[in-house]
């Protein structure tokens, strides 16, 4: 539309197993090595356990870190790194102006007495009273603070002094796409100038493991990519924060722009319909196919932001096939950072289109082509583990 506003991309934090920074993330991607993978610490299930971290760096005050559950410290350290990328560390006047759109699940659960019910419940005459014991004494998430979703916001506002409006997205995968959509939407329309948006993930847990594991979603080792052989989830520990602006804003503080984030679209396909997730995935794609730049010289890549679990993943990949486009996995690098996977998947995109080519191709992932072209335009598709879908447009910012 006309009167929308461009968005500018102007900082990127993210940190996740394959180290923290564009620089890092840059060389990993294209050394050939093979993902960071623990397949033995949480047995028999795949993990891309987080890069060794210094928080500080970000986080000074042990006592801030303290208080922080680690999915809270992870994206925090993220949010820090991508306000030093736009050059907004320590601008007390526009941190206090910028918006802040994050994407989060609950907190942490307390394993050992999730164990024990879990035993206990087999057990039991009347396992449904059982459990209503419990939760009136030993299950109480609600009294537990520092699980609250929200916190994530306000761990980044204390910290880092992020004070403009803030939400928080709850929701799985489709939570990701919202938060990025919601900040690019307010820019585009003009009721923001500068958003910081993004999410963070810990799958060092077995609380979640546990989750994934009863719905039968969880990887088990090996590992195997996520597009080729979709057995299931490799969940892997990741943080990305963006910042995004308008251009009259970023100019006039003399900022640049790394790249351009041209579109977000999301739906939820009815997906007890056969080929729902088909449809409405395709048609999320043509509309970022059709968005931007579409002349002859745009090179557009596709970056997979695929779960893993077995049924929407076949879906999301017979969407790509059909595209055409070279295709790379980002949850093959990464692992699977549930609400963060989209931040994170649009962090590389935003990496490899600001590079102006795609990352090389991985070692057994026969969907991903060598593509030697000029790359300027790089479209993300997210496709929840059991509902949401998602897409994002970033392209070249001339």
């Amino acid at each position: 539309m006309s009167d929308r506003r461009e968005v500018w991309i102007t900082g990127i934090g993210l940190v996740s197993s394959l180290g923290e920074g564009l620089e890092a993330h840059w060389s990993a991607l294209n050394d050939g090595s093979r993902p960071v993978i623990d397949e033995t610490r949480f047995a028999p299930y795949v993990v891309h356990p987080l890069a060794s971290v210094n928080f500080d760096q970000q986080i000074p005050k042990k006592g801030d870190q303290r208080q922080m559950e680690p999915w809270q410290r992870i994206g925090t350290y993220a949010a820090g790194l991508a306000l030093d990328s736009a050059g907004l560390k320590g601008n007390k006047e526009i941190l206090g102006a910028t918006d802040m759109v994050v994407a989060a699940g609950g907190g942490e659960r307390d394993q050992a007495v999730d164990g024990a019910i879990l035993t206990e419940i087999e057990n039991q005459a009347a396992p449904d009273v059982f459990l209503n014991e419990q939760l009136q004494s030993n299950l109480r998430p609600t009294l537990f603070l520092a699980q609250l979703s929200n916190l994530l916001a306000g761990n980044i506002s204390i910290v880092h002094g992020v004070t403009g409006s803030s939400r928080t997205f709850m929701g799985e995968e489709s939570s990701g796409t919202d938060a990025v959509r919601i900040g690019f939407s307010r820019i585009a329309a003009g009721t923001s100038e500068i958003a910081l948006v993004g999410g963070a993930y810990n799958a060092e847990r077995r609380d979640m493991l546990l989750l994934y594991a009863l719905k039968r979603l969880a990887m088990h080792a090996p590992w195997a990519p996520v597009l080729t052989e979709p057995k299931g989830v490799p969940t892997g520990s990741a943080g990305a924060f963006l910042v995004l602006e308008s251009p009259e804003h970023a100019t006039a503080r003399g900022a640049r722009p790394i790249v351009k984030l041209s579109g977000v679209w999301s739906d939820r396909a009815k997906r007890g319909e056969p080929g729902a997730v088909e449809k409405v995935l395709g048609m999320l794609v043509d509309a970022a196919r059709a968005a931007g730049d579409t002349g002859e010289d745009a090179q557009t890549a596709i970056l997979s932001a695929a779960s893993g679990a077995p049924d929407p993943t076949r879906a999301e990949v017979a969407v790509l096939e059909k595209s055409g486009l070279p295709v790379r996995s980002v949850t093959d690098r990464v692992g699977h950072g549930l609400e963060a996977q989209m931040p994170v998947a649009l962090a590389l995109a935003a990496l490899s289109v600001s590079e102006g080519r795609l990352f090389a191709p991985l070692a057994g992932e026969p969907m991903e082509k060598p593509f030697d072209g000029p790359l300027s335009r790089a479209i993300v598709t997210a496709v929840g583990h059991w509902r949401g879908e998602g897409v994002a447009l970033v392209e070249r910012a001339d």
